[in-house]
């Protein structure tokens, strides 16, 4: 086609574009005072805990009765892993106008915290208390959110620290049922450990809730919502490698990354669950 079209210049915008990213609140949101104690794949940290000490009525000048006391563990597996390793020429590190490699680290550090968040919400099948399967709209949601916290106050929870991840659609029904109690986007809060917690929308009913669409779900209007207190689920994760390689077979580098975690519901007492569906 005649013109002058070979003249006009191209160009490329200098920053990557960044795909939209599903708010992850789970993992700031558990127990993660095992941290230190992880050291790589594979390991498992023992928790000890005693069991219940009974008292007994005492009598004056009787004789009083001795027990032995029985220690229990738990164990957290550290069996989780998950990596990324990309390739990036040497003529593309030169003639980018981008930092390839820093967007490609970005990328792939959120897709492992994604992981992680992920494996957190499935526990949700481990806690000791829950609410019957309901179907929930914005004329039920209220009750359903008040069965949950019945649950909780019923196993002597601490009424500190109760956090409830809600689906979108959870969310709508909230707002539609208490429109001055709950905001109506997700914002970063900090609480009182001096974590930043993303999605927080308001708190009912003692849960502070954060909208995410990491709630567990086998399809998109059936959702598996967990409330929980902060110190019913341990969680420790840990970045074990991450390094830069020169690539032997080509001129070129390799990023790579390996990422292990686990997971486990210490305190099934402290948390309860609900098999919902969207009304």
């Amino acid at each position: 086609m005649a013109g002058l079209e070979n003249f006009t210049p191209e160009k490329w915008w200098a920053s990557v574009f960044v795909r939209l990213r599903a708010g992850l609140v789970h993992g700031s949101t558990v127990n993660r005072e095992y941290q230190g104690l992880l050291s790589d794949s594979g390991d498992t940290i023992h928790i000890s805990e005693l069991e219940p000490i009974s008292t007994s009525t005492y009598s004056k000048n009787s004789d009083i009765t001795w027990s032995n006391t029985t220690s229990y563990s738990k164990d957290l597996l550290i069996d989780q892993q998950t990596y990324y390793a990309r390739n990036l020429d040497s003529i593309d590190r030169v003639q980018n106008n981008i930092n390839t490699q820093a967007a490609i680290a970005d990328e792939a550090g959120y897709g492992m915290a994604k992981d992680a968040d992920t494996f957190i919400a499935t526990q949700y099948t481990y806690a000791g208390n829950s609410v019957t399967a309901a179907t929930v709209s914005a004329g039920s949601v209220m009750a359903n959110l008040s069965n949950m916290q019945y649950e909780l106050d019923n196993a002597n929870v601490p009424v500190t620290e109760r956090f409830m991840p809600i689906k979108p659609w959870y969310h709508q029904d909230l707002v539609q049922a208490a429109t001055q109690a709950i905001n109506t986007t997700g914002v970063p809060k900090v609480f009182s450990d001096n974590l930043l917690v993303n999605g927080y929308v308001g708190r009912l009913f003692g849960f502070n809730l954060l909208l995410t669409t990491q709630v567990t779900d086998n399809a998109s209007t059936v959702a598996y919502h967990m409330g929980y207190h902060r110190s019913a689920i341990a969680f420790v994760g840990q970045l074990t490698e991450a390094s830069v390689v020169q690539r032997e077979d080509r001129f070129g580098i390799g990023i790579k990354a390996l990422y292990v975690y686990g997971a486990k519901v210490v305190r099934p007492e402290a948390m309860v669950s609900c098999t919902t569906t969207k009304g």
